[in-house]
């Protein structure tokens, strides 16, 4: 497995699992822009990543040399509350076939991406990698959360009978162009901004949000989180999976204000405490990530801009379709 830098040569065949996802599209920006020209993806139409069978066929076919497993079924507190059995059946089973295809054949490495809902509901603020298993999870989300921990725990597993160099990392809450912005299925921020767009169109001059306000949430955009992961790709190398944010965290009240400035800032904001809040704060100690030398490029106002522009030229295909 070694150490130090690993070197993905321009001409690499590499695979994104889950590229018309708001993190794997990200990605293929990100690789078509540093120039690599063997960029493999596979539609849900092409490859259903559930099929152990189907996997091994196209790896078999296509043998890819470094994979990007970003692929999964997502969604907020609503859709993960309402859908768990398929959160956990669909998350495993894709997990589990790329995992088990990497290895046959004979894939030189492999970046597993979970998400920072693997981590307990109370755990100390920031969160460092070790806190993992430490304590029960948010009950919101712990069909997903389980089943981002098992494909955690799967890398280094493989890692540790084969000797595979795969490797995870765990991002903060993402947004960008690409978002979900279905209500019914989406996280808050992609909400937020529909709901104020939504409300300025209809002339409305207030937007109810759910919860009390209160919690706490850290924000990255996800052309960040793509160029993170490839300088992990290169540079990291370890079992341990590593956190991927920016270290700075705000409420979700400071957040529907943030969005209102940008959106429809005549708008008031209605709470509706009948609503979950979530877990409480999850906001992520990226000192590990930092040391190796990399940091986010994007402050949370100007990515809010983008995003909202990217909605509005979109906003008609998009709405309603799973990220």
């Amino acid at each position: 497995m070694g150490d130090g830098v690993n070197h993905v040569p321009a001409d690499a065949r590499i695979f994104v699992a889950g590229h018309r996802g708001l993190v794997g599209s990200a990605i293929v920006r990100r690789l078509d822009a540093a120039g690599h020209t063997q960029i493999l993806t596979a539609s849900r139409d092409q490859l259903d990543l559930r099929d152990q069978a189907a996997v091994s066929y196209w790896f078999k076919a296509n043998r890819p040399e470094y994979v990007y497993l970003v692929a999964g079924t997502v969604g907020g507190i609503l859709a993960n509350s309402t859908r768990p059995a398929e959160f956990i059946y669909d998350n495993l089973m894709i997990h589990a076939t790329v995992v088990e295809s990497a290895r046959r054949y004979d894939c030189t490495k492999l970046l597993y991406l979970g998400s920072s809902c693997i981590y307990p509901r109370e755990a100390p603020q920031p969160i460092t990698e070790d806190a993992l298993l430490t304590g029960p999870l948010e009950p919101t989300n712990e069909a997903y959360a389980l089943a981002k921990i098992a494909g955690v725990k799967l890398c280094q597993s493989y890692r540790t009978q084969y000797g595979c160099n795969f490797i995870s990392a765990m991002p903060t809450n993402l947004y960008g162009p690409g978002d979900n912005f279905d209500l019914t299925s989406s996280h808050v921020l992609p909400a937020l901004i529909r709901k104020f767009h939504e409300a300025k169109l209809a002339g409305r001059d207030e937007v109810e949000i759910w919860g009390t306000g209160a919690a706490k949430r850290e924000f990255l955009h996800v052309d960040d989180l793509a160029d993170a992961c490839l300088f992990l790709m290169e540079n990291y190398q370890d079992a341990q999976h590593i956190n991927v944010g920016t270290g700075i965290d705000l409420s979700i009240r400071e957040l529907a204000e943030l969005v209102g400035s940008v959106v429809h800032s005549e708008a008031r904001l209605r709470f509706d405490t009948s609503k979950p809040d979530g877990t409480p704060r999850k906001l992520l100690d990226v000192g590990k990530l930092s040391a190796l030398g990399w940091k986010y490029g994007i402050e949370l106002p100007d990515g809010l801009r983008t995003t909202y522009e990217w909605f509005l030229e979109h906003a008609r295909d998009r709405a309603g379709n799973a990220a």
